[in-house]
């Protein structure tokens, strides 16, 4: 999009309300996992998203939506994100939503260091102390002796992993793919991948950590709107970085972080403690001191 058909306002707008989408999705999968398969909350939040992109963008722009030149390099991109998704719900079972998404915010430190041997740029100091700072974050969050569970630590930082991976593909991809793309192709490799498994952890019924029930009404809506938040939360952060430069909008990710607390304290009476809101501020501030090197113009 051309700089003066940009509105900045509104791509800030756009983005705030992709980061509230995907705090509510997080907060939603939390409460539903409490009585259903986390596989099949998973296999939810793609199949909505592929039914809305099939009815409502594939009419438009047919084969172009599907075709690729890249299809190894998208499909595994696409079993990232599914990665982040499964990771994510599991890693949500068992911690609270806050630190959940302050543990998976190590993402931006872990693009920095994995950006080198991927994608052959150069490892500069200031990454290697942001990291090591996010780290220690890290573990005022996970601190030993803590109240948080060790399985739901290692499952979000393995979403952390995945997600830096993911985004670190997606960057390979921009040049020869649209947004639109990358987004079907999502929806359909997650959609695929989650109906495989399906069968075998809940349809046929279920484990005895996931015992198969059907949904009532109310469960049912809620379940059906994962896809809902999920598709519309990406289609929303595509178009708030159309309207806004990157600059502008990168330091503002973290607000996820805040959407995640307030929604934590409101849906589930959980507010986190002073370590570990020290742990997140640090997180936090990791982050956005990596994008602020990162954004200086170098002579």
């Amino acid at each position: 999009m051309p700089a003066e058909a940009r509105h900045p306002l509104r791509g800030i707008l756009f983005l705030l309300a992709a980061l509230f989408l995907f705090a509510l999705l997080d907060a939603t999968a939390k409460y539903l996992s409490a009585f259903f398969a986390v596989p099949l909350l998973v296999w939810a939040r793609y199949a909505v998203h592929f039914a809305i992109m099939l009815f409502a963008v594939a009419p438009g722009m047919g084969w172009r939506l599907v075709a690729t030149r890249r299809p190894g390099l998208m499909l595994l991109r696409a079993l990232m994100l599914v990665g982040v998704t499964l990771l994510g719900q599991l890693a949500l079972q068992t911690l609270p939503l806050a630190e959940t998404t302050a543990l998976v915010f190590v993402t931006p430190l872990l693009v920095a260091l994995l950006a080198g041997p991927l994608l052959g740029e150069r490892v500069r100091p200031h990454a290697w102390l942001a990291t090591v700072a996010g780290f220690a974050g890290v573990l005022l969050i996970a601190r030993p002796g803590g109240a948080l569970a060790g399985i739901g630590i290692v499952y979000a930082l393995a979403a952390a992993l995945c997600y830096a991976i993911y985004q670190i593909l997606t960057r390979k991809l921009s040049d020869s793919e649209p947004p639109l793309r990358l987004l079907f192709h999502t929806a359909l490799v997650g959609t695929v991948a989650m109906s495989l498994a399906l069968p075998a952890l809940w349809l046929a019924g279920g484990t005895a950590q996931w015992p198969a029930q059907w949904p009532d009404p109310w469960q049912a809506l809620l379940i059906a709107s994962l896809g809902v938040h999920g598709g519309a939360g990406h289609f929303l952060l595509i178009r708030a970085f159309r309207e806004a430069p990157v600059s502008s909008l990168s330091p503002l990710l973290y607000v996820q972080l805040i959407w995640a607390t307030l929604l934590g304290a409101w849906l589930f009476g959980h507010l986190p403690d002073r370590w570990a809101i020290a742990g997140m501020a640090i997180i936090g501030a990791a982050g956005l001191g990596l994008f602020w090197q990162g954004a200086r113009p170098r002579r």
